[in-house]
């Protein structure tokens, strides 16, 4: 090769003939480069070979290849090199000088005169451990992330913006009869009963206007027809650029829990309906005794201004009884959580009612104040009557000996709506007020320490708040908040 010398950028020569041009490319290139000769002994190698193996060039120059540790078929590759036939990229394990493991990717090609006959072989050798270390443990992670999935009891779904899944775990068949394949490609709430549709609906946007993951009570159709209770904790999944791209949700079979929930206002609503008893008894029987003396009255006049009066006061009485009665059966039936418009004042005095003869037997008088009477909340009626008769029953049960139980509903600025139920009993150690609301915990003789408990998990459920404040000689404040609508 005796062309002229080729000029660089600033037109000073890059070489002045090919053995100069053949170095700069073996000390530039970032692959490491070695020339076997016809009886295999290495000839050149240029700098990054060293880097790659360990070995100094004076180790290896004049050296056969097959001093050298190297996989068995490199002696029949180079065999057929030297007939002309080329390998490019071939993945081999190699070994470095000090008995390390590489990974290594080599190109084979033959390396001919000027003539075209071939004098040599041409081997390019590129490290790739770093990469295919990093591919192990990509491969570990994933057969990881598979098991995990594979095997937990967790349902996890992953799924874009327009809420269509792009992955739903094995487990979605062991809990909800669906297989994986029957899911993907389809919305999300496919499962999800229409009703329930309107709340994920409102958790999804809070998702995508907060970025911050959302935790969702749901019911779910299983394939044989099923309800099951799942509690889902749903996360944005973000892009490179920072935005939402797809939310992966773990949901969890809560369908026990719920039920034991259910039982334990069972036998909630059972502790109040016997210790309430005693008081409706004595109450219908204060009635019972006047409709007993004007049926006598009754029968022995004859004068019909008096019959009138008399049957008049009878049915007074009789309605009387009837109000306590019904009153007493709707606390006592169990009630299915269903949410609708209710008046707080008219659950407030209903409530009243029904604790109003335990309350005339522990000569407690119960007021009840409110800013206004027209406060309507979306809530079950039912289930905040068991509330508020908890929290009445507590305050009554506080005065062995009488007093004032105060009743307050007031509006709040922001809509929400505050309720206070106080006493003045003798109040509360502060050290006990922390445990207040524990399962089976209480402070009473004969109570079942379910009261609080349930009251606070009814009112979570209402988006409301309940705390306890308390001083000892100063009685115990019950204060409540809710939305109202």
């Amino acid at each position: 090769m005796n062309g002229f010398p080729i000029l660089g950028n600033e037109g000073d020569p890059i070489y002045s003939n090919p053995d100069e041009l053949i170095d700069l490319f073996l000390n530039c290139t970032a692959d490491g480069v070695a020339i076997i000769d016809m009886e295999n002994r290495f000839i050149r190698v240029n700098h990054m070979y060293t880097v790659i193996f360990g070995y100094t060039e004076k180790e290896v120059i004049g050296k056969k290849f097959t001093e050298f540790q190297n996989p068995e078929e490199v002696k029949g590759i180079i065999k057929l090199v030297k007939l002309g036939k080329v390998y490019s990229n071939v993945m081999t394990q190699r070994y470095h000088q000090d008995g390390s493991v590489l990974d290594i990717s080599v190109s084979y090609s033959p390396f001919r005169n000027s003539k075209g006959r071939i004098i040599a072989v041409l081997a390019i050798f590129r490290d790739m451990t770093d990469l295919k270390s990093m591919e192990r443990e990509l491969r570990k992670t994933r057969e990881l992330y598979d098991l995990i999935t594979e095997n937990t009891t967790d349902m996890i779904k992953v799924f874009k913006k327009d809420q269509i899944l792009i992955y739903a775990s094995p487990s979605h068949e062991k809990v909800l009869g669906y297989s994986p394949r029957q899911l993907i490609g389809k919305n999300c709430c496919i499962v999800m009963p229409s009703e329930e549709k309107e709340n994920f609906d409102k958790v999804f946007q809070q998702l995508l206007e907060t970025g911050e993951p959302q935790l969702i009570e749901t019911k779910l159709i299983a394939a044989d027809g099923r309800t099951v209770f799942v509690e889902t904790s749903i996360s944005p999944i973000l892009n490179d650029e920072g935005e939402i791209e797809l939310f992966v949700a773990v949901g969890r079979d809560i369908t026990d829990r719920v039920s034991n929930d259910a039982a334990l206002r069972n036998l909630d609503r059972l502790s109040i309906i016997g210790q309430l008893a005693a008081g409706v008894a004595h109450e219908i029987r204060n009635p019972l005794t006047s409709l007993k003396g004007f049926s006598k009255l009754l029968q022995s006049s004859v004068n019909q201004d008096k019959q009138d009066d008399y049957l008049s006061i009878i049915m007074e009485e009789l309605d009387r009884i009837d109000m306590i009665v019904n009153e007493f059966m709707s606390l006592a039936k169990p009630q299915a959580i269903e949410f609708e418009k209710g008046n707080l004042i008219s659950i407030l005095e209903s409530t009243i009612n029904v604790l109003h003869p335990q309350a005339l037997l522990h000569n407690v008088q119960i007021q009840l104040d409110y800013g206004e009477d027209d406060i309507v909340l979306l809530c079950s009626p039912h289930q905040l009557k068991q509330v508020f008769v908890n929290f009445l029953k507590n305050a009554i049960e506080a005065m062995p000996n009488g007093g004032n139980v105060h009743v307050s509903a007031q509006k709040q600025d922001n809509r929400r709506v505050k309720i206070a139920f106080s006493d003045e009993g003798p109040g509360i150690d502060t050290h006990l007020l922390s445990y207040l609301g524990t399962p089976f915990y209480t402070t009473k003789d004969k109570g079942i320490g379910l009261g609080l408990t349930v009251s606070n998990k009814i009112i979570q459920e209402h988006n409301g708040s309940m705390r306890i404040e308390s001083q000892i000689g100063e009685g115990t404040t019950v204060l409540v908040e809710l939305d109202s609508i």
